[in-house]
């Protein structure tokens, strides 16, 4: 059975930082594309980060670039999105997927993870 998990969200405030991690089970990531995706309140759901399985290319949605840093330790079979200077705008359910493309096309991932809050106050 294969499970995505993510972990590491939380409640900070604007300008703080927090570290997302995702792990797997039944399931190598470290041969797979992984993205992290968020969906806010209301909003539908955006493509945030996404790393190709050797990680040698990452792609940022404009909203989150020089903030963000996607990263992933193949030996561990994890893959992180480091996030700096959050912002009130940057709280969502953060969802880790993987499978899919390395420019975050959502509709190519397979595999999801149930989420992880973040909450940013202001």
């Amino acid at each position: 059975q294969v499970q995505v998990v993510e972990s590491g969200g939380g409640l900070v405030q604007a300008g703080g930082s927090l570290r997302l991690s995702c792990t797997a089970s039944g399931l190598t990531l470290r041969n797979l594309n992984v993205g992290w995706f968020r969906q806010a309140p209301g909003k539908e759901r955006e493509g945030v980060s996404c790393i190709i399985w050797s990680g040698i290319s990452t792609y940022y949605g404009d909203s989150v670039k020089g903030r963000f840093t996607i990263s992933r330790d193949n030996a561990r079979n994890t893959v992180y999105l480091q996030m700096n200077n959050l912002k009130p705008e940057d709280t969502a359910m953060y969802y880790c997927a993987a499978g899919g493309t390395a420019t975050c096309d959502e509709v190519t991932y397979k595999y999801w993870g149930q989420g992880t809050q973040v909450t940013v106050s202001s």
